[in-house]
Parts: structure tokens; sequence; C-alpha cells
């Protein structure tokens, strides 16, 4: 073994001695349900996506890692760092996952959607999150691992770790393109009707919950929201690309597709 591959080793090695030191205890929750098929990483496309020497990319569940430079954009802040930790991760199990595939098995780009583990049997998105190097999301039905993400990332934001040093909630207001975002805002009216549940906040934003996902949430709750200020995360959509909004609507759309995807206030 050469010197460059004994001097990456001892820094991996390092690396995990020092993230055990602060990683929440619930991280080791986030385990592999049982053995589970084992398959070589062939290349690490960004932080959150993998392609197996099977030919198939796998988007992992459960995490969202800052975009990579891509259509004239230039990288989000640790969308390197998100894809070298990861990457350093796989070396340090010789290139191999273990990839439980998700309840819902493909997204629509045609990608696998699985969770991956560590040969120790520790789920690699938990400790992406737990670095601070992620966003937790939750896209139903593929959230058996929800809780312990959560979790996860709750440690890194509480220690102000990797994208939580400085705080990355958007006001409602400040959207200004399509894609992820974790925004904060004051509800100014919700209401129900037969396309569903939706929040309105201040600044030109609407969360919609669609009709078949209601019995997840706690409608009465939600009922009660107007005057106060929630979080939410997910990907928004522009409305106005769609042929035009109505008076009064809201340009900005982010569907809610699982409880955890709002952080409410406390009753």
């Amino acid at each position: 073994m050469g010197f460059s591959r004994l001097l990456k080793k001892a820094s991996l090695a390092g690396a995990f001695f020092m993230s055990t030191i602060w990683l929440p205890t619930a991280y080791a929750l986030c385990t592999a349900p049982g053995p589970l098929p084992v398959f070589a990483v062939e290349r690490v496309v960004d932080g959150d996506t993998v392609r197996l020497s099977d030919g198939r990319s796998v988007r992992m569940i459960g995490l969202n890692a800052p975009e990579t430079g891509k259509k004239g954009r230039s990288a989000e802040p640790f969308a390197e760092a998100a894809r070298r930790r990861l990457q350093a991760l796989i070396e340090a199990n010789d290139g191999q996952v273990s990839v439980q595939v998700g309840q819902e098995p493909k997204d629509h780009y045609g990608r696998t959607l699985a969770n991956i583990f560590g040969r120790q049997g520790e789920n690699l998105e938990a400790r992406l999150l737990a670095e601070g190097l992620a966003y937790q999301v939750v896209v139903a039905p593929n959230v058996a691992l929800v809780q312990c993400q959560q979790a996860a990332e709750r440690g890194a934001r509480q220690a102000g770790l990797g994208l939580w040093r400085v705080s990355p909630v958007l006001l409602a207001g400040q959207i200004q393109r399509s894609g992820f975002v974790l925004i904060s805002g004051q509800v100014s009216d919700v209401q129900r009707n037969g396309g569903g549940l939706w929040i309105e906040l201040q600044g030109s934003l609407v969360l919609r919950i669609a009709p078949a996902l209601m019995s997840q949430f706690d409608v009465a709750q939600l009922l009660r929201l107007k005057g106060k200020t929630l979080e939410a995360r997910g990907w928004v959509i522009d409305r106005s690309r769609r042929g035009g909004l109505a008076s009064g609507q809201a340009r900005w759309m982010l569907p809610i597709t699982h409880p955890a995807m709002i952080n409410l206030p406390e009753r």
C-alpha cells in the first residue's frame, strides 16, 4: 500500500473518531434492518447520489445535499464538501454499500430511491445529516428512517455544523426561484376545500396538502395556525409558469406530503 493510500485511510479514521464525539444518540438507531444486498459503488455523483457497479443511479432517501454547479449555476455552499464526504465514507467501506430500496422504488428521473448503509449497518444519509452536509427531507411513502434522520439533522443544527453555521432559513417573501427551500413565515390564512388544505404564508407562498394525504395530519391543529409562525421545507413550485395566476393567488406553492415537512409552533 502506497503512502498516499495510508495517509487517506489515516485521515478517514481521524474523521470517524472525531465525529463519534458529538454524533447524537439517535444516530445509532439509523441502522440497517437486517442483512441487505451489497453493491460496489462505481462513482459518487454528488452528496446524495451514487452510481452502482450494476449501472443503477441511486438517489439516497431522506436527505437533500447542496446542488453542485449545473446549467450555468454556481455550486451551492458545501456541495463539494458533501460529495467528498460521501466519497470518503464509501471508501472507508472498501467501496461497497448495502442498499435498501424504498417503498417507492424510482423517482421521475428513473433513479433508484434507496437508503444506503456501511458495513457496520450505519446509515450514510444520517451520517451526512449529522455532520451538517445535507438537509433532511421527507417524500412519502419512503419514510422508514424519518425520526432518526430528523434527530441526526437536529444535532447538527443545534451544534451549528456545516450548513447550519449560518442559518439557511429563508423568509417566505425571499423565495426567488423553484427548487428546494427551507422557509419560515407567518400564516395569513388556512383554507380547506376540494383541492386539499391550503396554508397561506405572508410573502406569496402557499403550502398545499392534497386530499389523499390529509389523514396523515392533525387537520384540527393546522386549521388553527392563522397568525402563527411555522417552518416548512421541500420543493417549491412557481405557479406563474403554468398559464398565469388567478387574482389573489400566491405565486409560489410548496406541496406538503408528510407532517415532518412542517415544524409547527408549540401548542
